[in-house]
């Protein structure tokens, strides 16, 4: 790998985080490195060259295979709270590394430094949560039908555990996955985007160092790098068990099926087209705050961003006049300078897609509010920047229908009660997250039933932007099904097994069936 120098003070943190400029073109600090062509990292911020990451071949896949499942023969015998040992200090560490982390998460994906430094956040959270969870892996004990018999259920790891992760949250994500694998007695694989692979060499980096420093093999954490093929490798491969994958629906549909051929397990995390109904009984204020930060955080690039606001006619002026007057106090800029609210796109196809949307929003009847467009001049070389955006549009709209990821937020329009803008709602194929702003507990509670919102999350006068990690974080419907993070999603990385113990001279069967020899 090689680094190139850069601005905005990123030449310490690149440093810092084991990205130093060496000249032969593999990746320094981290035992899992490629012999393929090499992916350019280039900075959506003002375009320059980070770094370059040599890509993973087959032979390099079956080599980083064949260190994983050897490294899951030693791991799954470590007892949990020693798993939970060294993911304690890979949490330690990254608070350590939290400014560094932070700043080359922003500066290579694109979004504003704080958030930067609230995704290293979510790392160290995760690890909390997980250093807890390995002393309570706990099964069920059951009472037997027959006398003198014990049964139970217990849990056992599952083995290589595929990590697909996306562009937009470029390190959060896997460290939902693999600090809970860990602890279950898997070993990781990861394939991060191929649009920030910097991101992902940092955090092998990160693990490789508290692994050699405790004796334990290096194939608890391998890193694979490239394009689809290298994923393709991986959900084909009856060698892992679960493949957990982040990104498009599109993507989604193909890793389900290639991992359901060979009756593997995935763990889907997928688009959202995430509305937030606001009533007569909300509160104007923290509406405004909630929809402005779910649209234009992350420059609208987060499977929780709010594409929607489903508004009630009575107050649809007030509140489209007190969106709209926000909207125009956004600075957009370099995500470093934290003064600006909003960084860019990844790339120049995001922008193309965004562009597109308006177009076709505009075709199918849309009214624009807040005019978008892509930002030029001093600082806006890259032709990343676009203006966060709002249109006056219908639920029906294919355009509305779809997962654009970015600034784009679509104002909608209910009448009568509350189940009318349920239903516009519930009305798209994503079922991601949700919210309802609203001081009317029947209409809280109506929103909330089986009967309310049909998304994995539903909140109440918050919006659909963030999550903590204490919570399981997931959707229905086209979003997947999948859960990661708190709760009990620990289950999904192990296999459940029911024991029965016999302590008598006897040998009964079950359900009274007599066998006798």
């Amino acid at each position: 790998m090689s680094i190139v120098a850069t601005d905005f003070g990123m030449d310490k943190a690149l440093k810092q985080l084991g990205l130093q400029e060496i000249n032969d073109g593999t990746s320094t600090g981290s035992e899992n490195f490629g012999s393929g062509e090499l992916i350019s990292s280039y900075s959506p911020v003002d375009g320059t060259l980070i770094g370059k990451v040599k890509t993973t071949t087959p032979e390099d896949y079956e080599k980083v295979m064949q260190t994983a499942t050897a490294a899951f023969k030693e791991w799954r015998l470590v007892p949990a709270p020693q798993r939970g040992e060294i993911v304690r200090q890979f949490g330690e560490r990254l608070r350590e590394l939290k400014e560094p982390l932070g700043k080359l998460v922003s500066y290579e994906m694109g979004k504003s430094y704080q958030e930067g430094l609230g995704e290293v956040q979510e790392m160290i959270d995760i690890c909390d949560f997980a250093v807890g969870l390995s002393r309570q892996l706990h099964g069920l004990t059951m009472h037997s039908e027959r006398p003198g018999h014990r049964m139970y259920e217990q849990y056992h790891p599952l083995g290589v555990v595929g990590i697909i992760s996306a562009f937009n949250f470029p390190v959060a994500v896997w460290s939902w996955n693999t600090a809970l694998a860990w602890i279950c007695g898997d070993v990781c694989v990861w394939k991060p985007s191929e649009k920030v692979p910097l991101c992902g060499v940092a955090c092998q980096n990160i693990i490789a160092e508290i692994l050699r420093k405790n004796n334990l093999p290096e194939g608890i954490s391998c890193l694979i790098n490239g394009d689809y093929k290298v994923g393709e490798l991986m959900t084909n491969d009856k060698r892992v068990p679960l493949v957990s994958a982040t990104g498009s629906i599109r993507m989604g549909k193909i890793v389900a099926q290639a991992v359901a051929s060979r009756l593997g397990k995935s763990l889907l995390e997928l688009g959202g087209n995430n509305a937030i109904i606001v009533t007569p009984d909300a509160d104007i204020k923290m509406t405004v705050i909630g929809a402005v930060f779910g649209a234009v955080g992350t420059a609208g690039q987060r499977c929780t961003s709010t594409r929607r606001l489903i508004i009630h006619e009575s107050i649809y002026d007030k509140v489209k006049e007190a969106i709209t007057t926000a909207y125009h106090q956004i600075k957009i800029g370099n995500p470093l300078d934290q003064s600006n609210h909003v960084g860019p796109l990844i790339d120049t196809d995001a922008v193309n897609m965004y562009l597109n949307a308006l177009e076709e929003a505009k075709k199918e009847g849309g009214n624009i509010l807040v005019e978008g467009g892509v930002l030029q001049g001093e600082g806006y070389e890259t032709g990343c920047y676009v203006k966060p955006a709002i249109v006056e549009a219908d639920n029906s709209f294919k355009i509305v229908q779809e997962e654009t990821f970015a600034p784009i937020l679509y104002l909608l329009k209910y009448s009568g009660g509350v189940e009318n803008a349920i239903a516009q709602q519930n009305g798209v194929v994503q079922g991601l997250s949700s919210a309802i702003m609203t001081n009317n507990l029947r209409e809280a509670e109506r929103f909330l039933s089986a009967a309310g919102s049909d998304c994995g999350i539903a909140n109440v006068n918050i919006g659909t932007s963030g999550a903590e990690i204490g919570g399981a974080f997931g959707g229905e419907k086209e979003t997947g099904g999948g859960r990661e993070s708190g709760s009990d999603a620990w289950k999904v990385y192990m296999r459940r097994q029911t024991n029965t113990i016999n302590y008598t001279t006897e040998l009964p069967l079950a359900q009274g069936i007599k066998f006798d020899l």
